[in-house]
């Protein structure tokens, strides 16, 4: 059974959530706070979290570095505020998606499967499951990365982005296809979030960010990945 942790000061959204949740048969943890929702993080193991930004104690992005600094779950965040730099910010600090407020109960469940898909995906049995660059090594079937010995945290998207570009490497893979493939066909146009998310990635994995020799970009394409 799949656990969402939904984190949300308004109770009428929190009892939505769970009743449309459980419905559907998540099972369903809850918090009001940021503290408490770090703690119910810590303590109940969710598989993805749906987090409000406007919290009474935290801000939704301290939250969000917060279990960032120990875990890869998906995190969805539910927020009234719909300035693009709040977006961008949230994105930063390592959420998988953005849904603003008010939301439709379907498209947000949409996005909560994907982001439990993209969590749980695993290669094909048939596919090279080890990809080595000289500056880092891609384990396709334990869904980890290691540079110079060390395993380099990435959370689900970074990872859901590394791992199409890594299977089809040495190809142009399309900014649109990108979006459709990681966050789903409502991102189609959302290029913004491939840019922050191909940032944070050289930045984890390239020697010289500024200057990338694996995660490449085709300006106006797409992006390509070479070893």
């Amino acid at each position: 059974m799949t656990r969402v942790l939904v984190v949300d000061d308004e109770p009428q959204i929190v009892r939505a959530l769970r009743i449309n949740l459980t419905a559907r048969g998540y099972q369903v943890l809850t918090a009001h706070d940021g503290t408490t929702a770090l703690k119910a993080a810590a303590d109940g193991k969710p598989d993805v979290v749906i987090l409000d930004l406007g919290l009474p104690d935290l801000d939704g992005t301290d939250v969000i570095a917060g279990l960032r600094g120990w875990t890869s779950v998906p995190i969805i965040v539910l927020s009234a505020r719909t300035d693009s730099s709040d977006k961008v910010a949230a994105l930063d600090a390592g959420a998988d998606d953005y849904v603003t407020k008010p939301f439709g109960m379907d498209e947000l469940l949409a996005r909560l499967r994907a982001a439990v898909r993209r969590s749980t995906t695993s290669p094909t049995p048939d596919e090279d499951a080890l990809v080595e660059t000289a500056s880092f090594t891609i384990d396709l079937a334990a869904k980890k990365v290691h540079r110079n010995g060390t395993e380099i945290h990435l959370t689900p998207t970074e990872w859901g982005l590394l791992e199409i570009l890594a299977r089809n490497r040495g190809k142009l893979v399309g900014q649109k296809h990108l979006l459709q493939e990681v966050w789903g066909p409502a991102y189609a146009k959302e290029s913004h979030y491939l840019r922050v998310y191909l940032a944070q990635l050289r930045r984890k994995l390239e020697p010289e960010p500024a200057h990338p020799r694996h995660l490449l970009t085709e300006p106006g394409m797409g992006y390509r990945f070479e070893l």
